[in-house]
C-alpha cells in the first residue's frame, strides 16, 4: 500500500536541502506548481527517489531537475528525449521523467519527439505548454495561439499552433493527457497514471507565461491567466459531440488516449536474447 507523506513535509523528501530558495521563475509561473504535483505523484507512487531519473533540455522548464532530489540531467536544446532514451536502455529498470517546455518538445526536439512516441521508448514526457519562449523574451513558440502578439510577431502571430497532445497520440504514445496548472489535482493524478504506464506517455501541462506572452497581449497578471486556464477549459467529455467552431480557443483537459502497445525496451531486450541465442549456437 502507497504511503502517503504529510503534505507539509513532501518538499523536504524529494527537494534538495543544499538548494537556496526563491527558485528562479517568476513570481506566480505555473513551473512550480508542475514541479509540486511531479512530487506529489512520485510519493503518492511510494517510489525510490534513487531510482527516478528527471531530464530537461534549455529553457524556464529546463531549470527544473536543479531542484529535485533525483538523478538529473540539464541537457541541450531539444535533445532530453534523446538523452532520456540512453539513459534508459542503459537502465532499464529507473523511471525516467522528460520535463521540457513547449519550445524545447516541439521545435529543436520535434523529430525526437515524434519518433520517441513512434517507438514507444518507456518514458514519461511532462511538456509544460506556456505558449512562448518565455527564458530569451517572448518569440513566438510551436504552440502560441495564431493571432497573438509575440516579440518576433509584433502585428500578431499567422501560424497555427501545434496541438502538443494531439500529436502525441498520432505518433503512437500509449498514454496522452492534458490538464492546467489551475487543475493541479487533476495533473497531479495524470503525472501519477503516466509514470506508471507501460510505454512512451505524455502529459500536457498547460501554463501560460504572464510575464511575456500575457504582457504583450493585455492577459493581465498571474491571477488574471490563472483564471484563464480555469474559465477557458472544458473536460474532454464536455468537448464531446461539440462542433469545432465551439471549441476555437478552448483547451480540452482530460485523458486524449490510455492505450496498450508493445514497449520499446521489452522489445530491445527480445532481440538482445535472440542474438545471444543464435550465437551460442553458432
Amino acid at each position: 500500500m502507497s504511503t502517503i507523506h504529510s503534505e507539509s513535509r513532501i518538499h523536504e523528501r524529494y527537494l534538495r536541502h543544499s538548494k537556496k530558495f526563491p527558485n528562479v521563475w517568476c513570481a506566480g509561473c505555473g513551473i512550480g506548481i508542475v514541479l509540486g504535483a511531479i512530487i506529489r505523484a512520485v510519493d503518492s507512487l511510494d517510489l525510490d527517489k534513487n531510482d527516478i531519473a528527471m531530464i530537461s533540455g534549455i529553457g524556464c522548464t529546463g531549470r527544473m531537475p536543479v531542484y529535485v532530489d533525483f538523478n538529473t540531467l540539464h541537457t541541450t536544446h531539444g535533445r532530453a528525449l534523446a538523452f532520456a532514451t540512453g539513459l534508459k536502455l542503459a537502465r532499464p529498470g529507473m523511471k525516467v521523467l522528460v520535463v521540457m517546455g513547449d519550445g524545447d518538445a516541439l521545435a529543436i526536439g520535434g523529430n525526437h519527439f515524434i519518433h520517441a512516441a513512434r517507438r514507444n521508448i518507456e518514458l514519461t514526457a511532462i511538456v509544460v505548454n506556456n505558449a512562448t519562449y518565455g527564458m530569451t523574451g517572448g518569440q513566438y513558440s510551436p504552440t502560441t495561439p495564431q493571432g497573438a502578439h509575440a516579440a518576433t510577431a509584433p502585428y500578431g502571430h499567422i501560424e497555427p499552433p501545434f496541438h502538443i497532445s494531439e500529436l502525441a497520440v498520432a505518433a503512437g504514445a500509449t498514454f496522452v493527457a492534458r490538464s492546467t496548472v489551475y487543475h493541479v489535482t487533476e495533473l497531479q493524478k495524470f503525472i501519477a497514471h503516466a509514470i506508471q504506464k507501460k510505454g512512451f506517455s505524455v502529459v500536457e501541462a498547460i501554463s501560460y507565461c504572464h510575464t511575456t506572452i500575457g504582457r504583450m497581449n493585455r492577459w493581465g497578471k498571474a491571477p488574471d491567466m490563472m483564471r484563464r486556464l480555469k474559465e477557458n477549459s472544458i473536460t474532454v467529455k464536455q468537448a464531446e459531440g461539440k462542433p469545432e467552431d465551439e471549441l476555437v480557443g478552448k483547451i480540452v483537459r482530460g485523458v486524449l488516449t490510455d492505450r496498450e502497445r508493445p514497449g520499446y525496451i521489452d522489445l530491445y531486450r527480445q532481440i538482445i536474447e535472440r542474438a545471444k541465442a543464435e550465437a551460442e549456437a553458432a
